[in-house]
This record gives structure tokens, sequence and C-alpha cells, in this order.
């Protein structure tokens, strides 16, 4: 079984920056898939991003040059630093686990979520 424990949001004023972070336990693949999506109030859940087995990574055009994926390995962790935020990121964020590559939503496990709001 993998767990995923998502951390890092909060309240944050339009221009700055915020970092998520998804610590992985349990019967974890070394090497793993992940992916980071968000959901608004009253909207679907969207793709942000995802990080690949090779250290890949492809983001959303919404934030793509804003925010930017990266894992440490020796902490199992992978994390979405978002900069230069606008209010339309406010959002629950989601990271999500896989032990290969996806083609799409098809990761198998799913953390809890981490509220972001972008507020003046």
């Amino acid at each position: 079984q993998v767990q995923l424990a998502e951390s890092g949001g909060g309240l944050v004023q339009p221009g700055g920056s915020l970092r998520l972070s998804c610590a992985a336990t349990g019967s974890i693949w070394s090497i793993y898939a992940a992916g980071w999506y968000r959901q608004a109030p009253g909207k679907q859940r969207e793709l942000v991003g995802r990080l690949r087995t090779t250290d890949s990574t492809t983001y959303a055009d919404s934030v793509k040059g804003r925010f930017a994926i990266s894992r440490d390995k020796t902490k199992n962790t992978v994390y979405l630093q978002m900069n230069n935020l606008k209010p339309e990121d406010t959002a629950v964020y989601y990271c999500a686990y896989a032990e290969y590559d996806v083609l799409s939503d098809e990761y198998e496990v799913w953390g809890q979520g981490t509220q972001v709001t972008v507020s003046s």
C-alpha cells in the first residue's frame, strides 16, 4: 500500500510563491511517476503537470513557465514549486502516484489534497 501526504498549501498574495510537497510512504517503487492536479470550486479537476519516471516533466499551458515539478528521491517526495501565483490558481491541489508512466489519469494512488488560495 502506498500513501501520499500533501503539504505546503496556504494563503498567498498574487505574485507570490508556494511550494507544495507530496510525500510517499509504504511500498513505493524507487522511481515512480507522479502527477499534480487541481480542482477549483465549481470546476472539474484539471492536470497541472506530470513527472515521469525519466524525470521529464510536462505542464498545462496555464502554468507553464510559472510552476515546476521536481523530486527528492532520498525522501520519496515530489514537489510543486509555484511562482507568480494568480487568483485563478486558487484550488485544492492533489498529487498522484503510479508505478509506471501513465497516458492520462490512470494514477493508482491519490493524496487528500491541500488548499491553495491566492488573494490580496
